[in-house]
């Protein structure tokens, strides 16, 4: 692979993609590097990340906010097929990467540049899903993973680092791996890293511990147009309040905490820790909202797909011709998914409690045993033989 001369970088202000500068420049011959930093609603001032880069060699050092479409275009995709990777993991840091290789993509063409930057390691995630997205928008983008063949520890990261008058972190650092945005956070490594080990409770910042949540439960009521989540309590909200007013709420009754181990998609298992509060309610309540709406076939064949959509959007895939498939169906589905779903928080939990729609499919006077029942009973006889029959032919041919 040639090397690039003007690069857009992709930059969180961290010891490695600020390394990534230097290196960059006077390692693999860069004329210059550009730093995106985005924007994705993790709760912190980026002005000094912005100025970082300046400092550790950056021409240009931008910040995209795209909190907005972070939650409308794949936040809310995500919650139409019910994501769960695992069916545990409700893919927040997954669904970022798309969004940030596509403004990474579009700063790349708007400036001229001839190459896309990462600060990925080999053992990750999210370098398929960078590099994989960028090959997807531009396959034409040079992409480059100074960290991914530096060979450097994280000493000597440091140590190059400051050749560049990038400086030391001040204090020690945190043992943990973290990643935060606005639909979660997720932790690994430090003690993490056995799997018998109980999560110390210092890790967790958006979800209170159970002996610290309210003794009395909250109820919720969520409201959904076309699978997509529009209102709280009744109101109207926009997306991003939405899904701050719901992190907040839940959150304060410990809902939204997940501890699992992971298969990632270099083959490596990993133990990983999320909070993701809100889309653990939209999902359980959207799910639910579908049972009522849904057709029973229907329903059955949009959990195969929305197994598949989770490990697609995991792996890195969301610019695929088949994730484009997947959501001409799923977004026909969801046409009817309209209703509000009422959710009772308390200790950790987030029961459905009520639901109701316009487009019930749920018929009170078939579903009754009292005098109101309007089945056919004596219509059940003759549908149990022609359904049995398959199985009480075999029967017959195979008794001893």
């Amino acid at each position: 692979m040639g090397r690039a001369k003007k690069v857009v970088l992709a930059y969180s202000g961290g010891v490695d993609t600020s390394v990534c500068i230097p290196y960059l420049k006077h390692e693999w011959g860069v004329e210059e590097v550009i730093a995106l930093a985005a924007d994705l609603g993790q709760g912190e001032d980026l002005e000094p990340v912005r100025e970082k880069a300046l400092k550790s060699g950056a021409s240009e050092s931008l910040i995209a906010d795209v909190k907005q479409s972070f939650v409308k275009d794949y936040a809310f995709s995500a919650i139409q097929a019910n994501a769960l990777y695992e069916n545990r993991y409700p893919l927040g840091t997954a669904l970022a990467r798309p969004l940030i290789a596509k403004v990474l993509v579009e700063t790349a063409e708007q400036y001229g540049a001839d190459a896309i930057a990462h600060g990925c390691t080999g053992k990750g995630n999210d370098q398929v899903r960078f590099d994989v997205a960028v090959a997807a928008l531009n396959p034409n983008l040079k992409i480059l993973a100074p960290a991914r063949e530096w060979g450097m520890s994280r000493e000597e990261t440091i140590a190059y680092g400051e050749r560049f008058g990038i400086p030391a972190p001040v204090k020690k650092s945190s043992p943990y791996s973290i990643d935060s945005n606005l639909l979660g956070r997720s932790i690994e490594a430090g003690v993490l890293e056995d799997p018998a080990t109980e999560p110390p409770e210092e890790i967790y910042l958006m979800t209170k511990s159970i002996t610290n949540t309210p003794n009395e439960p909250e109820y919720i009521e969520i409201g959904f147009s076309r699978g997509i989540p529009t209102t709280l309590n009744g109101e109207h909200k926009n997306p991003i309040d939405l899904i701050e007013q719901l992190n907040r709420v839940a959150g304060n009754h410990g809902v939204g905490r997940i501890d699992m181990i992971e298969n990632r998609l270099v083959g490596i298992k990993s133990r990983e820790i999320y909070e993701a509060p809100a889309m653990s309610v939209l999902i359980h309540a959207h799910r639910d909202l579908e049972s009522l709406t849904l057709t029973p076939d229907v329903t059955h064949y949009k959990r195969g797909i929305e197994e598949t959509y989770s490990q697609i959007v995991y792996n890195g895939l969301w610019y695929s011709p088949l994730k484009a498939a997947l959501d001409g169906f799923i977004q026909k589905t969801q046409e009817r998914v309209s209703g509000t779903v009422r959710v009772k928080l308390f200790k950790g939990n987030a029961f459905i409690v009520g639901r109701q729609s316009e487009n019930s499919l749920y018929t009170p006077d078939l579903a009754t045993y009292g005098a109101e029942d309007a089945f056919d009973h004596k219509a059940a006889q003759g549908f149990i033989y022609v359904w049995g029959l398959p199985t009480r032919i075999w029967a017959q041919h195979h008794r001893s």
